[in-house]
Parts: structure tokens; sequence; C-alpha cells
């Protein structure tokens, strides 16, 4: 079995949020799936800022989102951020946003980042900082399941 990363946010639906309607502003989804993917890297021990100090960005090159139902102001949302595979050049990082304790999904999504030297612009290959977290993370994931599975 490949192992993945997985880290849960949550998120607390603000009104500001919301539509007319009541419901969350479908745009606002991207807005969870970042706070949900900054909070993954920080988890990890990367915080954005420490790869900004390594002289790396990055900038979303893709992103999608299917809509399922709608979450509403004051909801208490989860946001699952799943890396399932290490990045080259590249990092996709998936997302599914449900409510506080239920299964059914609100959104699912992902977004396609690239690495970019931040002084060239250029794209570049993942740091050796970032793999390192990455693997860790990866190995802690396959300990977890090995755990479960004799438990």
């Amino acid at each position: 079995m490949q192992s993945i990363i997985k880290h849960i946010s949550q998120i607390r639906v603000r009104y500001v949020d919301t539509d007319q309607m009541k419901f969350v502003h479908h745009a606002k989804y991207f807005e969870y799936f970042e706070q949900g993917r900054s909070d993954f890297m920080r988890a990890i021990g990367l915080p954005y800022p420490e790869v900004e100090k390594q002289g790396i960005y990055l900038p979303v090159i893709e992103a999608f989102a299917k809509f399922r139902q709608s979450a509403r102001y004051d909801d208490l949302i989860t946001v699952e951020t799943i890396v399932a595979e290490m990045p080259v050049a590249r990092i996709r990082i998936e997302y599914k946003v449900r409510r506080e304790g239920e299964e059914e999904l609100l959104a699912e999504g992902y977004t396609v980042h690239s690495f970019v030297n931040a002084e060239t612009g250029r794209p570049t290959r993942a740091p050796s900082v970032f793999l390192h977290s990455l693997e860790e993370a990866f190995e802690q994931s396959k300990e977890s399941y090995a755990e479960k599975r004799t438990a």
C-alpha cells in the first residue's frame, strides 16, 4: 500500500464567507483549501515562511473544485489536506471539505503548485529541505498505518 500524508484543519464559517442565500460562496472554498495547505505545511515542519527563506515560491498553476453541498454560516468544517506522492518540479495537493463529524463531502478538489526560484522567477526542482520533510511525513504515515493494522 502506498502511503499518503493527511492533515485535518478546522474552520468556522464566518458570516462574510456566505452569499445572499446564506451559503458559503464557491470562491471561499479555495481559501479553505489554502488554509488547509498552510496548516499542512506547518504540521510537517515547513511553514511557508521557511520555504520562502530557502528562496522558493509555490504558485498555484492549476486549481479544481467540485461542490457537492453547501456549508452555512457558523458551520464548523474540516478541511482534509492530502499529499499522495513525492514532488519533483510540481506538487499536487488534494482537499476534502466536510462538516465536523459528518462523512458527506461538501466539496473536494486539488491544487497543483510549481516550485519557482524566488530570484529568477524560473521553475526549479523541489528543494532538498522540502523533500526531506515530506519523506519524514510519509514515513510517519507508514508507521501509523502499520500500528493501526497490528492493533
